[in-house]
């Protein structure tokens, strides 16, 4: 069975590899930009779109031109891949998977990728990785990388640079172990499980709330785009890099923990952008509750569901094990098994009986009616 795996590291960059770093994500952004506004052009004009192999041709056409020469000094394989990335926009968004591509913006997740194995040369044992035109680059090595490389993908977060290098290797056939368990997500409660345990919730967001606010007023209070509100803008953004960090390390954590125990784990689907929508309303009609309705959302957001769901479902692929999603209608049923159960033990059945043992199926009425009958079905990410 082969396995595809990243690996990500810090970055250990002199000077002037910083510099052509940033020059290198900056041509690929340029490139990514100029040929989405060309697709746009095209399709104002009735034309039909350009296929990745016509931007191709574009590219080097730009490379060659008198208007853009410095592009010839980046790599072309990175460039390539960014109308790669682009072409793959295209298609998430004629197939209902994503929004219409968006032009990209200088400091907001600027990255390039070399695809090509042949060109890259790692060695483990000194903790540096070769790259065209940027030399061997030295990185904070945490763990060792396990497989072939694939590609590697150069970024930019919070003013330090990071490469994650893609790998693949065969690995045996995994065979699941564990029972099935539901969880039902909350706010109070991150996960709680089935079996009575549940997981508290980390809200690295809420930690570090006021500091995050008065960097973001001092950063108000400076001239825009003056040496001083760059500054301000880096403290903000290392505060930010901390908050993500913290929660994927641990949903990182959670999911990996859950999937190792269990064979089965049933989901809601949840759609949280339906949850955490504003409350404001409009003029005719105005919110109500809306303080209330804005803190429940900063909570909601700060629990990082969407990604937790995501985690689980490649970590259980890996073991064996599924992951299956129940419509949010089907969670709210009660049988008349659990009803009985209410009214005969209602001290120890309370929430458990009520909610967690209808979502993990482990009522047999509520396992015929609605994980079979109600359209439960694996999850797709």
């Amino acid at each position: 069975m082969q396995r595809l795996q990243a690996f990500k590291y810090e970055l250990m960059p002199n000077g002037e590899q910083v510099r052509k770093m940033r020059q290198f994500a900056g041509m690929a952004r340029f490139v990514f930009n100029r040929g989405l506004a060309l697709q746009k052009e095209r399709y104002e004009a009735g034309d039909k779109k350009l296929s990745y192999a016509a931007l191709c041709k574009q590219l080097t056409g730009w490379r060659n031109s008198a208007e853009t020469p410095w592009l010839r000094d980046g790599p072309i394989h990175p460039l390539q891949q960014s109308l790669k990335d682009l072409d793959r926009a295209y298609a998430n968004f004629f197939a209902k998977r994503a929004d219409f591509p968006r032009f990209k913006k200088k400091g907001q997740r600027d990255s390039f990728r070399y695809p090509d194995p042949k060109q890259i040369r790692l060695d483990q044992g000194n903790r540096r990785l070769y790259l065209p035109k940027l030399g061997w680059l030295r990185f904070r090595k945490s763990r060792e990388v396990l497989g072939t490389v694939k590609n590697v993908t150069v970024s930019q977060s919070a003013g330090r640079w990071f490469v994650s290098i893609q790998t693949e290797r065969e690995v045996a056939v995994p065979t699941p172990t564990g029972g099935a368990v539901g969880i039902d997500m909350g706010v109070a409660r991150f996960a709680t499980l089935s079996d009575g345990s549940y997981l508290a919730p980390l809200n690295s967001f809420k930690k570090h709330q006021t500091a995050l606010r008065k960097a973001q007023q001092a950063m108000s209070r400076k001239v825009k785009f003056s040496n001083n509100w760059k500054k301000a803008k880096g403290r903000v953004q290392k505060i930010q890099a901390r908050i993500a960090n913290a929660r994927r390390d641990y949903l990182h954590k959670a999911s990996a923990t859950i999937s190792q125990n269990h064979a089965l784990v049933v989901l809601e689907d949840l759609q949280v952008g339906n949850m955490s929508r504003s409350a404001r309303g409009s003029v005719e009609q105005p919110g109500r509750q809306i303080r209330q309705k804005s803190g429940l959302n900063r909570s909601i957001l700060d629990q990082g569901w969407y990604e937790f769901r995501r985690q689980l479902d490649y970590k259980l692929a890996w073991r064996g094990a599924h992951l299956v999603v129940v419509p949010p209608h089907n969670t709210s049923r009660t049988c008349p098994e659990v009803r009985s159960c209410r009214r005969r033990e209602p001290a120890q059945s309370g929430p458990v009986c009520l909610r967690r043992m209808r979502l993990c199926g482990q009522c047999r009425s509520c396992r015929r009616h609605q994980c079979i009958k109600g359209g439960a079905r694996p999850v797709s990410l």
